[in-house]
Protein backbone atom coordinates (compact mmCIF):
# COMPACT_ATOMS: atom_id res chain seq x y z
CA UNK A 1 0.00 0.00 0.00
CA UNK A 2 1.44 3.57 -0.93
CA UNK A 3 2.23 5.55 1.81
CA UNK A 4 -0.36 7.88 3.70
CA UNK A 5 0.47 10.82 5.47
CA UNK A 6 -3.00 11.49 6.59
CA UNK A 7 -3.88 14.08 8.94
CA UNK A 8 -5.08 12.95 12.69
CA UNK A 9 -8.69 12.64 12.47
CA UNK A 10 -11.56 10.51 13.95
CA UNK A 11 -13.16 9.53 10.75
CA UNK A 12 -13.02 6.95 8.97
CA UNK A 13 -11.88 6.96 5.57
CA UNK A 14 -10.42 3.79 2.92
CA UNK A 15 -6.70 4.33 4.07
CA UNK A 16 -7.40 5.34 7.95
CA UNK A 17 -9.20 2.80 9.82
CA UNK A 18 -10.91 3.83 12.71
CA UNK A 19 -11.74 0.92 15.80
CA UNK A 20 -14.94 0.29 16.89
CA UNK A 21 -16.42 -1.99 19.54
CA UNK A 22 -17.62 -4.19 16.71
CA UNK A 23 -13.77 -3.91 14.54
CA UNK A 24 -12.46 -1.61 12.30
CA UNK A 25 -14.25 0.86 10.04
CA UNK A 26 -13.22 1.75 6.69
CA UNK A 27 -15.16 4.77 4.61
CA UNK A 28 -15.64 4.57 1.16
CA UNK A 29 -16.38 7.95 -0.70
CA UNK A 30 -17.99 7.60 -3.30
CA UNK A 31 -17.73 10.15 -6.48
CA UNK A 32 -21.44 11.37 -6.66
CA UNK A 33 -22.33 8.43 -4.87
CA UNK A 34 -22.06 7.02 -7.81
CA UNK A 35 -21.02 2.80 -7.92
CA UNK A 36 -20.56 1.14 -10.59
CA UNK A 37 -21.64 -2.98 -10.60
CA UNK A 38 -17.74 -3.74 -11.34
CA UNK A 39 -16.73 -2.11 -8.17
CA UNK A 40 -20.28 -3.04 -6.38
CA UNK A 41 -18.84 -6.56 -7.22
CA UNK A 42 -14.99 -5.91 -5.95
CA UNK A 43 -16.01 -4.14 -3.02
CA UNK A 44 -18.61 -6.80 -1.61
CA UNK A 45 -15.80 -9.22 -2.51
CA UNK A 46 -13.10 -7.40 -0.25
CA UNK A 47 -15.77 -7.36 2.59
CA UNK A 48 -16.61 -10.45 2.97
CA UNK A 49 -12.99 -11.71 2.45
CA UNK A 50 -11.38 -9.58 4.60
CA UNK A 51 -13.89 -8.39 7.13
CA UNK A 52 -17.25 -9.47 8.68
CA UNK A 53 -19.13 -8.45 5.61
CA UNK A 54 -21.25 -5.91 7.03
CA UNK A 55 -21.67 -2.62 5.23
CA UNK A 56 -23.52 0.89 5.71
CA UNK A 57 -24.80 3.40 3.58
CA UNK A 58 -24.03 6.38 5.37
CA UNK A 59 -25.82 9.90 5.42
CA UNK A 60 -23.60 11.49 2.68
CA UNK A 61 -23.80 8.87 0.34
CA UNK A 62 -20.66 6.76 0.91
CA UNK A 63 -20.10 3.46 2.57
CA UNK A 64 -18.22 1.59 5.28
CA UNK A 65 -17.13 -1.45 5.51
CA UNK A 66 -17.59 -2.51 9.52
CA UNK A 67 -15.94 -5.54 11.37
CA UNK A 68 -12.07 -5.34 10.21
CA UNK A 69 -9.63 -7.04 11.80
CA UNK A 70 -6.05 -7.58 11.03
CA UNK A 71 -6.63 -8.42 7.73
CA UNK A 72 -7.31 -4.63 7.02
CA UNK A 73 -4.22 -4.08 4.56
CA UNK A 74 -5.44 -6.83 2.25
CA UNK A 75 -9.08 -5.06 2.12
CA UNK A 76 -7.57 -1.64 1.81
CA UNK A 77 -5.18 -2.64 -1.28
CA UNK A 78 -8.33 -4.81 -2.98
CA UNK A 79 -10.12 -1.21 -2.74
CA UNK A 80 -7.23 0.75 -3.98
CA UNK A 81 -7.02 -1.60 -6.82
CA UNK A 82 -11.00 -1.64 -7.71
CA UNK A 83 -10.18 2.14 -8.06
CA UNK A 84 -12.42 3.32 -5.13
CA UNK A 85 -10.27 5.67 -3.42
CA UNK A 86 -7.94 8.66 -4.57
CA UNK A 87 -5.05 7.90 -6.57
CA UNK A 88 -3.20 10.03 -4.51
CA UNK A 89 -3.34 9.16 -0.53
CA UNK A 90 -3.34 12.32 0.84
CA UNK A 91 -6.14 13.07 -1.31
CA UNK A 92 -9.07 10.50 -0.35
CA UNK A 93 -9.55 12.56 2.78
CA UNK A 94 -10.99 15.52 0.97
CA UNK A 95 -13.49 13.72 -1.76
CA UNK A 96 -16.45 14.89 0.34
CA UNK A 97 -18.82 16.34 -2.54
CA UNK A 98 -22.46 15.81 -2.97
CA UNK A 99 -24.44 15.58 -5.67
CA UNK A 100 -28.41 14.84 -6.02
CA UNK A 101 -28.20 11.23 -7.02
CA UNK A 102 -30.69 12.57 -9.93
CA UNK A 103 -27.87 14.75 -11.14
CA UNK A 104 -27.84 14.64 -14.99
CA UNK A 105 -31.20 12.32 -15.31
CA UNK A 106 -33.53 14.91 -13.73
CA UNK A 107 -36.21 16.38 -16.05
CA UNK A 108 -36.61 19.38 -13.05
CA UNK A 109 -33.12 20.06 -13.12
CA UNK A 110 -31.99 24.01 -13.94
CA UNK A 111 -28.40 22.89 -14.33
CA UNK A 112 -26.27 19.45 -14.74
CA UNK A 113 -23.59 19.43 -12.28
CA UNK A 114 -21.69 16.38 -13.03
CA UNK A 115 -19.13 17.83 -15.56
CA UNK A 116 -18.30 20.46 -12.79
CA UNK A 117 -18.11 17.88 -9.83
CA UNK A 118 -16.09 15.55 -11.93
CA UNK A 119 -13.50 19.00 -12.46
CA UNK A 120 -13.57 19.89 -8.96
CA UNK A 121 -13.21 16.23 -7.41
CA UNK A 122 -9.98 16.15 -9.75
CA UNK A 123 -8.28 19.18 -8.50
CA UNK A 124 -9.12 18.37 -4.86
CA UNK A 125 -7.43 15.13 -4.99
CA UNK A 126 -4.96 16.20 -7.07
CA UNK A 127 -3.54 19.04 -6.10
CA UNK A 128 -1.26 19.05 -2.47
CA UNK A 129 -2.31 22.35 -1.57
CA UNK A 130 -5.87 21.37 -1.18
CA UNK A 131 -5.13 18.13 1.00
CA UNK A 132 -5.22 20.48 3.85
CA UNK A 133 -8.80 20.70 4.08
CA UNK A 134 -10.13 18.83 7.23
CA UNK A 135 -11.45 15.47 6.67
CA UNK A 136 -14.93 16.69 7.52
CA UNK A 137 -14.69 19.72 5.33
CA UNK A 138 -17.81 19.20 2.76
CA UNK A 139 -19.04 21.05 -0.40
CA UNK A 140 -22.17 20.39 -1.90
CA UNK A 141 -23.65 21.03 -5.84
CA UNK A 142 -26.93 21.10 -6.41
CA UNK A 143 -28.66 21.24 -9.82
CA UNK A 144 -32.10 22.11 -8.75
CA UNK A 145 -33.06 18.04 -9.39
CA UNK A 146 -36.02 17.04 -7.44
CA UNK A 147 -34.86 14.82 -5.42
CA UNK A 148 -32.48 16.56 -3.26
CA UNK A 149 -30.73 16.47 0.27
CA UNK A 150 -31.06 20.31 0.96
CA UNK A 151 -31.29 20.07 5.02
CA UNK A 152 -27.61 18.74 5.35
CA UNK A 153 -25.58 21.42 6.78
CA UNK A 154 -22.13 22.58 4.27
CA UNK A 155 -19.25 24.37 4.47
CA UNK A 156 -19.66 25.66 1.02
CA UNK A 157 -22.29 24.85 -1.69
CA UNK A 158 -23.80 26.07 -5.34
CA UNK A 159 -27.41 25.77 -5.78
CA UNK A 160 -29.14 27.11 -9.36
CA UNK A 161 -30.12 30.89 -9.56
CA UNK A 162 -31.75 32.60 -11.86
CA UNK A 163 -30.36 35.75 -12.39
CA UNK A 164 -30.42 38.51 -14.80
CA UNK A 165 -32.26 35.94 -17.35
CA UNK A 166 -30.53 32.98 -17.16
CA UNK A 167 -29.53 30.56 -14.60
CA UNK A 168 -26.62 31.02 -12.63
CA UNK A 169 -25.06 29.51 -9.65
CA UNK A 170 -25.60 30.90 -6.32
CA UNK A 171 -23.05 30.19 -3.87
CA UNK A 172 -23.44 30.19 -0.04
CA UNK A 173 -21.47 29.09 2.71
CA UNK A 174 -21.45 27.47 6.27
CA UNK A 175 -25.38 26.34 6.75
CA UNK A 176 -27.31 24.02 4.10
CA UNK A 177 -29.01 25.27 1.17
CA UNK A 178 -32.97 25.10 2.58
CA UNK A 179 -33.32 28.13 4.23
CA UNK A 180 -29.76 29.38 3.33
CA UNK A 181 -28.30 32.64 1.76
CA UNK A 182 -26.34 33.05 -1.31
CA UNK A 183 -23.78 35.12 -0.85
CA UNK A 184 -22.38 35.42 -4.79
CA UNK A 185 -23.47 34.56 -7.69
CA UNK A 186 -21.27 32.63 -10.55
CA UNK A 187 -21.78 32.03 -14.04
CA UNK A 188 -21.42 28.34 -14.78
CA UNK A 189 -18.27 28.43 -16.87
CA UNK A 190 -16.77 30.59 -13.91
CA UNK A 191 -18.08 28.09 -11.08
CA UNK A 192 -14.91 26.28 -10.85
CA UNK A 193 -12.80 29.29 -10.35
CA UNK A 194 -15.05 30.82 -7.58
CA UNK A 195 -15.04 27.65 -6.04
CA UNK A 196 -11.51 26.77 -5.88
CA UNK A 197 -11.03 30.95 -4.67
CA UNK A 198 -12.82 30.07 -1.65
CA UNK A 199 -11.38 27.26 -1.03
CA UNK A 200 -8.04 28.63 -1.34
CA UNK A 201 -9.28 31.46 1.07
CA UNK A 202 -10.00 29.64 3.60
CA UNK A 203 -7.10 27.76 3.62
CA UNK A 204 -4.82 30.72 3.79
CA UNK A 205 -6.70 32.14 6.49
CA UNK A 206 -7.90 28.76 9.17
CA UNK A 207 -6.22 28.57 11.64
CA UNK A 208 -5.80 25.03 13.48
CA UNK A 209 -8.76 25.48 15.37
CA UNK A 210 -10.91 26.42 12.20
CA UNK A 211 -11.39 23.10 10.77
CA UNK A 212 -14.83 24.24 8.77
CA UNK A 213 -16.21 27.14 7.44
CA UNK A 214 -18.39 28.37 9.96
CA UNK A 215 -15.59 28.34 12.90
CA UNK A 216 -13.16 30.98 10.32
CA UNK A 217 -16.64 32.93 9.11
CA UNK A 218 -17.24 33.24 13.60
CA UNK A 219 -13.77 34.51 13.86
CA UNK A 220 -13.43 36.78 10.60
CA UNK A 221 -16.96 37.52 9.46
CA UNK A 222 -18.32 37.07 6.14
CA UNK A 223 -17.53 40.27 4.82
CA UNK A 224 -13.69 40.17 5.87
CA UNK A 225 -13.99 36.76 4.16
CA UNK A 226 -15.64 37.47 0.63
CA UNK A 227 -13.89 40.82 0.11
CA UNK A 228 -10.76 40.07 -1.01
CA UNK A 229 -12.43 37.45 -3.65
CA UNK A 230 -13.40 39.54 -6.04
CA UNK A 231 -17.09 37.85 -6.71
CA UNK A 232 -19.97 39.24 -7.85
CA UNK A 233 -21.71 39.82 -4.23
CA UNK A 234 -25.49 38.92 -3.23
CA UNK A 235 -27.68 38.61 -0.50
CA UNK A 236 -30.28 36.08 -2.06
CA UNK A 237 -32.09 33.82 -0.13
CA UNK A 238 -32.53 30.33 -1.90
CA UNK A 239 -36.10 30.09 -2.75
CA UNK A 240 -38.05 27.44 -0.97
CA UNK A 241 -38.80 24.60 -3.27
CA UNK A 242 -40.59 21.03 -3.32
CA UNK A 243 -38.44 17.89 -3.20
CA UNK A 244 -39.71 14.63 -3.79
CA UNK A 245 -39.56 11.25 -1.63
CA UNK A 246 -36.54 8.87 -1.81
CA UNK A 247 -38.37 5.78 -2.06
CA UNK A 248 -40.54 5.85 -5.12
CA UNK A 249 -40.16 5.64 -8.68
CA UNK A 250 -38.64 8.68 -9.91
CA UNK A 251 -39.34 9.55 -13.77
CA UNK A 252 -35.83 10.50 -15.47
CA UNK A 253 -34.89 13.04 -18.18
CA UNK A 254 -34.89 10.35 -20.80
CA UNK A 255 -38.26 9.26 -22.10
CA UNK A 256 -39.17 6.03 -21.03
CA UNK A 257 -36.85 5.69 -18.15
CA UNK A 258 -36.96 5.88 -14.66
CA UNK A 259 -35.10 5.27 -11.50
CA UNK A 260 -35.98 3.17 -8.43
CA UNK A 261 -35.40 3.97 -5.01
CA UNK A 262 -34.70 1.80 -1.71
CA UNK A 263 -33.24 2.25 1.42
CA UNK A 264 -31.37 -0.43 3.44
CA UNK A 265 -33.27 -1.27 6.91
CA UNK A 266 -31.35 1.41 9.29
CA UNK A 267 -28.58 1.55 6.86
CA UNK A 268 -26.96 -1.40 7.27
CA UNK A 269 -26.60 -4.45 4.67
CA UNK A 270 -24.42 -7.44 3.81
CA UNK A 271 -22.04 -7.51 1.80
CA UNK A 272 -23.95 -10.47 -0.46
CA UNK A 273 -26.95 -8.12 -0.81
CA UNK A 274 -24.56 -5.85 -2.87
CA UNK A 275 -23.44 -8.39 -4.81
CA UNK A 276 -26.95 -8.80 -5.59
CA UNK A 277 -27.84 -5.06 -6.21
CA UNK A 278 -24.97 -5.35 -8.91
CA UNK A 279 -26.24 -7.94 -10.35
CA UNK A 280 -29.63 -6.27 -10.49
CA UNK A 281 -28.19 -2.82 -11.99
CA UNK A 282 -26.69 -5.28 -14.87
CA UNK A 283 -30.33 -6.49 -15.64
CA UNK A 284 -32.87 -4.15 -15.03
CA UNK A 285 -30.50 -0.84 -15.65
CA UNK A 286 -27.24 0.80 -16.70
CA UNK A 287 -25.02 -0.96 -14.56
CA UNK A 288 -24.49 1.73 -12.08
CA UNK A 289 -26.55 2.24 -8.40
CA UNK A 290 -26.52 5.77 -7.16
CA UNK A 291 -26.22 5.81 -3.41
CA UNK A 292 -28.29 8.47 -1.28
CA UNK A 293 -27.58 10.57 1.47
CA UNK A 294 -31.03 9.26 3.07
CA UNK A 295 -28.93 5.60 3.83
CA UNK A 296 -30.33 4.07 0.83
CA UNK A 297 -30.16 4.14 -3.42
CA UNK A 298 -31.55 4.44 -6.58
CA UNK A 299 -31.39 2.10 -9.59
CA UNK A 300 -31.41 4.64 -12.55
CA UNK A 301 -31.80 3.71 -16.21
CA UNK A 302 -34.74 1.14 -15.29
CA UNK A 303 -37.46 0.83 -18.42
CA UNK A 304 -40.59 2.29 -16.95
CA UNK A 305 -42.53 -0.91 -17.75
CA UNK A 306 -39.94 -2.65 -15.53
CA UNK A 307 -40.34 -0.50 -12.48
CA UNK A 308 -42.69 -2.79 -10.79
CA UNK A 309 -40.28 -5.45 -11.28
CA UNK A 310 -37.24 -3.61 -10.07
CA UNK A 311 -38.83 -2.73 -6.84
CA UNK A 312 -39.74 -6.94 -5.96
CA UNK A 313 -36.31 -7.39 -6.71
CA UNK A 314 -35.14 -5.31 -4.20
CA UNK A 315 -37.98 -5.51 -1.70
CA UNK A 316 -36.51 -9.27 -2.31
CA UNK A 317 -32.92 -8.53 -1.57
CA UNK A 318 -34.29 -7.21 1.91
CA UNK A 319 -34.68 -3.26 0.69
CA UNK A 320 -37.40 -1.26 2.16
CA UNK A 321 -39.20 0.33 -1.36
CA UNK A 322 -42.55 1.79 0.76
CA UNK A 323 -41.66 4.89 2.48
CA UNK A 324 -45.18 3.87 5.42
CA UNK A 325 -43.02 0.85 6.02
CA UNK A 326 -42.27 1.10 9.70
CA UNK A 327 -38.61 1.03 9.48
CA UNK A 328 -38.38 3.36 6.61
CA UNK A 329 -38.92 6.78 8.70
CA UNK A 330 -36.10 5.24 11.44
CA UNK A 331 -32.68 6.22 11.56
CA UNK A 332 -30.62 4.95 14.09
CA UNK A 333 -26.21 4.99 15.25
CA UNK A 334 -24.68 2.12 15.41
CA UNK A 335 -25.49 1.70 19.31
CA UNK A 336 -23.64 -0.65 22.35
CA UNK A 337 -23.00 -3.64 19.48
CA UNK A 338 -20.65 -1.42 17.87
CA UNK A 339 -19.72 1.94 19.86
CA UNK A 340 -18.03 1.93 23.18
CA UNK A 341 -19.87 5.31 23.84
CA UNK A 342 -23.28 4.42 23.05
CA UNK A 343 -25.82 3.91 26.21
CA UNK A 344 -27.98 1.42 24.52
CA UNK A 345 -28.43 -1.37 21.57
CA UNK A 346 -30.46 1.37 19.51
CA UNK A 347 -30.40 -1.12 16.35
CA UNK A 348 -32.10 -3.73 18.44
CA UNK A 349 -34.47 -0.66 19.75
CA UNK A 350 -35.57 0.88 16.58
CA UNK A 351 -36.83 -2.67 15.49
CA UNK A 352 -39.01 -2.86 18.59
CA UNK A 353 -39.77 0.74 18.87
CA UNK A 354 -41.09 -0.06 14.45
CA UNK A 355 -43.81 -2.38 15.51
CA UNK A 356 -45.23 0.31 18.26
CA UNK A 357 -45.36 3.55 16.04
CA UNK A 358 -47.47 4.86 14.08
CA UNK A 359 -46.64 5.02 9.98
CA UNK A 360 -44.11 7.74 9.07
CA UNK A 361 -43.34 8.92 12.59
CA UNK A 362 -39.31 10.14 11.68
CA UNK A 363 -37.30 9.24 14.14
CA UNK A 364 -33.93 9.62 15.29
CA UNK A 365 -32.38 6.70 18.27
CA UNK A 366 -29.08 8.02 19.23
CA UNK A 367 -26.84 6.08 21.21
CA UNK A 368 -24.97 9.15 22.83
CA UNK A 369 -25.45 13.01 22.57
CA UNK A 370 -22.73 13.08 19.57
CA UNK A 371 -26.01 12.42 17.53
CA UNK A 372 -23.33 10.80 14.70
CA UNK A 373 -26.68 9.16 12.26
CA UNK A 374 -28.72 12.47 12.68
CA UNK A 375 -27.92 14.80 10.07
CA UNK A 376 -30.99 15.41 8.87
CA UNK A 377 -32.16 16.89 11.80
CA UNK A 378 -34.95 14.34 12.36
CA UNK A 379 -38.55 15.84 14.20
CA UNK A 380 -38.00 13.32 16.87
CA UNK A 381 -34.87 12.32 18.41
CA UNK A 382 -34.63 9.63 21.42
CA UNK A 383 -31.39 10.08 22.86
CA UNK A 384 -30.69 7.02 25.12
CA UNK A 385 -29.48 7.11 28.54
CA UNK A 386 -29.16 3.85 29.61
CA UNK A 387 -30.03 0.32 27.70
CA UNK A 388 -33.77 0.41 26.75
CA UNK A 389 -33.79 4.37 28.47
CA UNK A 390 -34.61 7.67 26.11
CA UNK A 391 -34.92 11.11 26.52
CA UNK A 392 -37.32 12.67 24.05
CA UNK A 393 -36.33 15.72 22.59
CA UNK A 394 -38.56 17.75 19.75
CA UNK A 395 -36.73 19.79 16.90
CA UNK A 396 -37.60 23.32 17.46
CA UNK A 397 -35.77 26.24 15.55
CA UNK A 398 -35.81 28.01 19.31
CA UNK A 399 -33.46 25.10 20.64
CA UNK A 400 -30.05 24.61 19.38
CA UNK A 401 -28.88 20.68 18.97
CA UNK A 402 -31.38 17.98 19.33
CA UNK A 403 -34.44 20.70 19.86
CA UNK A 404 -36.51 20.56 23.06
CA UNK A 405 -36.63 18.49 25.74
CA UNK A 406 -39.99 16.53 25.81
CA UNK A 407 -39.71 13.54 28.26
CA UNK A 408 -37.19 11.82 30.34
CA UNK A 409 -35.53 8.10 30.77
CA UNK A 410 -38.92 6.60 28.62
CA UNK A 411 -39.33 3.10 28.10
CA UNK A 412 -39.76 1.83 23.93
CA UNK A 413 -43.22 1.57 25.15
CA UNK A 414 -43.43 5.06 26.92
CA UNK A 415 -41.71 6.68 24.08
CA UNK A 416 -44.15 5.31 21.59
CA UNK A 417 -46.96 6.16 23.37
CA UNK A 418 -45.97 9.50 23.77
CA UNK A 419 -44.66 10.13 20.31
CA UNK A 420 -48.37 8.34 18.74
CA UNK A 421 -49.97 10.98 20.54
CA UNK A 422 -48.31 14.36 19.53
CA UNK A 423 -49.68 16.32 16.78
CA UNK A 424 -48.49 15.44 13.09
CA UNK A 425 -47.76 19.27 13.23
CA UNK A 426 -44.61 18.47 15.55
CA UNK A 427 -43.16 16.49 12.73
CA UNK A 428 -42.22 19.53 11.06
Amino acid sequence: MPPSPLRPSACPSLLRIVHARDGGICRVKLAGGVLPAQQAEALADAAQRYSGGVLEATNRANLQVRGIGAEAPALQQALLAAGLGSAHPAGDDVRNLMLSPLAGRCPAQALDVRPLAAQLLRVLEGEPRYHGLSAKFAVQLDGGEALACLDHPHDLWLTPLWWEGQWQFGLGLASSVAGGQCVAVLAPAQALAGLLAVLERFLALAGTEQSRMRQLLGAVGLEAFMAPLGLRRIAQPVPPRPTAAALGIHPQAEPGRVAVGAQFVLGRFRASQLQALAGLARRLGSGVLHFTPWQGLLLPDVAAPQAGEAQAALRELGLLTDPQAPLAALVACSGSEGCAKAQADTKADAHHLATLLAPARAVHLSGCPRACAGAHGAPYTLLAVAPGRYDLFIRDAAHAGLGRLRARELTLQAAATLLNGLPRSDTR
